[in-house]
């Protein structure tokens, strides 16, 4: 069986490792976070459930 190649991370180079962040870096004391991906604003939302939204 032949193994899949890695999947190019965004300098280009192949990585076979994805970079983990815990979400309360990226959040800190509050429920929410605004990322920005191309110039485009996405909010991060951890909800009353402890369940997380991703929006555009």
């Amino acid at each position: 069986m032949q193994k899949a190649p890695p999947s190019p991370d965004r300098a280009g180079t192949s990585s076979t490792v994805a970079k983990e962040i815990d979400v309360m870096t990226l959040i800190g004391t509050g429920r929410e976070v605004v990322l920005l991906h191309r110039g485009e604003r996405y909010r991060l939302r951890v909800t009353a459930n402890g369940k997380l939204i991703l929006t555009k």
